[in-house]
């Protein structure tokens, strides 16, 4: 069992040290801040704030300044680490995970799954986060949210299944319009071949997992882990004996919850009601 902490250290760590490079290389080459950004095409703050550490820079940014600043890859070879710290550190090792499955189940019980979520959706949900996050954090945290959903393009195409409460569809976060378009994307990504949704009724009598979501994930190597996500503190397990007692959970929920078809449909009759 791995423990997951969200303190943040690690991320503030591999962005000062990428940001010291990035200074050292500048200075190297005789260029001021402004010098370098107008090179690379971003403003002198945004060099500044790299430097310092207070930025993620996207990839075009360290590819660009890999090659201005002659690195010979030392800055692209720090690109995977640093695209890492974009995510929460309760969130990062399931990040990696996510991107590497041939195969990903997840159980939602609070909001709509991230894989899922729409921009406006997505949105809402980090402006309703305590303490509140500043306007850069969320603009930062809804694009990375989105990014992941790449996942669905794959190829080879990994197996993706979500179960939904029911409670959570109805849930109108960000107003009914927002609920709409959500709701939309779900029916949307429910008829992809690889994907399939199914929603967990209210009035369901028996349920295999009150005490909370989940994702199962399954590795390139065979590997099979699960995951489980509370506020700022999370764990990923992969010793056999937890991991299979989420796996039966799962099964359990899938033949509980509404059948596939079932599901659409009533995602369909919920998107008439708004």
């Amino acid at each position: 069992m791995t423990p997951l902490t969200g303190n943040g250290e690690n991320e503030t760590g591999i962005l000062r040290c990428f940001g010291q490079q990035v200074r050292l290389l500048r200075t190297s080459r005789g260029l001021t801040r402004a010098e370098l950004g107008v090179k690379l095409g971003y403003g002198e703050d945004m060099v500044a704030s790299v430097e310092l550490g207070r930025r993620i820079p996207r990839p075009e940014f360290i590819e660009r300044a890999d090659t201005v600043l002659e690195a010979g890859g030392l800055l692209t070879v720090m690109k995977e680490e640093v695209a890492r710290a974009r995510y929460p550190a309760f969130f990062r090792d399931a990040a990696r995970l996510e991107a590497e499955a041939v195969e990903l189940h997840v159980y939602a019980s609070k909001a709509v799954p991230g894989l899922l979520q729409t921009d406006e959706y997505a949105r809402a949900v980090c402006e309703m986060w305590l303490p509140l996050l500043d306007p850069e954090t969320v603009d930062q945290r809804v694009g990375y949210r989105l990014a992941r959903q790449v996942i669905f393009d794959c190829q080879p195409s990994p197996t993706i299944s979500f179960v939904i409460e029911e409670h959570v569809l109805r849930r109108p976060l960000g107003g009914h319009a927002v609920m709409r378009g959500q709701l939309e994307e779900v029916l949307l990504r429910a008829q992809q071949r690889n994907v399939v949704v199914q929603v967990m009724p209210i009035g369901c009598v028996e349920h295999a997992a009150l005490d909370g979501p989940f994702t199962l994930y399954e590795t390139h190597k065979g590997q099979r882990l699960a995951y489980v996500e509370a506020r700022n503190d999370s764990r990923l397990f992969s010793e056999r004996r937890s991991v299979r007692e989420y796996e039966e959970q799962y099964g359990i929920l899938r033949a509980q919850a509404l059948t596939p078809r079932e599901s659409l449909g009533l995602l369909k009759k919920m998107l008439g009601e708004l």
